[in-house]
């Protein structure tokens, strides 16, 4: 089963669209798996944010810049991946001329928001 539906948790970001594939519950109590197609538009910068649970992205076309609290920034191109542990404040910015494209795998707490907004973290 496939289902479309946007993720609002980002609706404040212009250029960046998350579209839910599909979800299902996993073998961990509590938790469900969450497959989405995201994009980020050229100079985007995607804000500071995180989820209730781990992410584990791949990138198949564009190049990125990752902020991941407490971690140097990384850059990231097409064919390479990353995750980010639950809870774990990052964000990003396209840093190419074309749209960034990438599959996310999110396993989350069942019932909370796929992403929440949060402070930038101190330096």
């Amino acid at each position: 089963m496939v289902t479309l539906t946007p993720d609002t948790a980002h609706a404040q970001t212009a250029g960046l669209t998350r579209t839910i594939v599909t979800r299902a519950d996993v073998s961990v109590p509590g938790r469900e798996a969450v497959v989405a197609k995201v994009e980020i538009a050229p100079g985007v910068v995607v804000g500071w944010h995180t989820h209730p649970g781990d992410e584990i992205s791949y990138i198949q076309e564009g190049e990125t810049e990752l902020m991941v609290a407490g971690q140097p920034t990384r850059i990231l191109k097409a064919g390479e991946g990353f995750i980010i542990p639950a809870g774990i404040v990052h964000g990003a910015k396209n840093i190419g001329s074309t749209s960034v494209k990438l599959v996310g795998v999110y396993v989350i707490e069942k019932g909370q928001a796929l992403a929440t907004p949060a402070a930038p973290p101190a330096q």
